[in-house]
This record gives structure tokens, sequence and C-alpha cells, in this order.
């Protein structure tokens, strides 16, 4: 599999497990501030575990893209990570987008370009 979809394939799966363990930190919200008890209550929210899950497992297709490509080109392509889960933040818990986040959004989306093509 080219390098590319390694690496895209991986920074989906980080963006949605980082949507996961929001979904089930909403869910958590207030019930304990003691920390023995909010890990106790993490280690049984099933969004939280899924999106650990997901998150292992675009860390092993990280791996596996980094092994066929240099890391110095690799890195750069995981921030497309910020754009899809603002994204999906926008489209899933209705978070707004201000127009200085959208600058900065496609400022990093052009710095993704730049740097795949070289």
């Amino acid at each position: 599999m080219p390098s590319q979809v390694l690496i895209l394939i991986s920074v989906i799966l980080s963006a949605c497990g980082q949507v996961a363990m929001k979904m089930g930190a909403s869910s958590l919200s207030g019930k304990s501030d003691v920390f023995l008890m909010k890990i106790l209550q993490y280690l049984t929210n099933i969004p939280i575990m899924v999106g650990l899950g997901l998150y292992g497992i675009s860390a092993f297709v990280w791996i596996a893209a980094i092994e066929k490509v240099q890391l110095s080109y690799a890195y750069p392509m995981a921030a497309l990570g910020y754009v899809l889960v603002a994204l999906f933040s926008m489209w899933i818990f209705q978070e707004p987008l201000s127009g200085v986040r959208l600058l900065g959004l496609a400022i990093i989306v052009i710095g993704v370009i730049v740097i795949s093509r070289s």
C-alpha cells in the first residue's frame, strides 16, 4: 500500500478516535472529580475505549507509513488531523468555526500540499 494512503488512514483513524473520546468524555462531565474514580469512569466508557482503540490502530498504521518514508515528510501530514477534528467537531458537536479558525485550517492544508509536493 502506498505510504500516502497509510498516512491518510492513520490520520483519519486518529481523528475518529479523538471524536469518540470527546463523545465519551462529554457523557461523564461533572460525575466525579476524584482522579481514581475518573480513571474508572474512562475505562468503563465505551466511546472512550473505542477512541483509544482507534488511536492504537492508528499508531500501528503510522508505523507502517514511516517505515516507508522520511519522518520529516510524513509528520507534517499528521497536521491534517487538526483539520479533520475541527470539521468533525463542527458537524457532530455543532462547535462553531470562526473565520480565523477556518483561515488557520486553510493554512494547514496549504502547508500539507506544499510539503507533499516536495
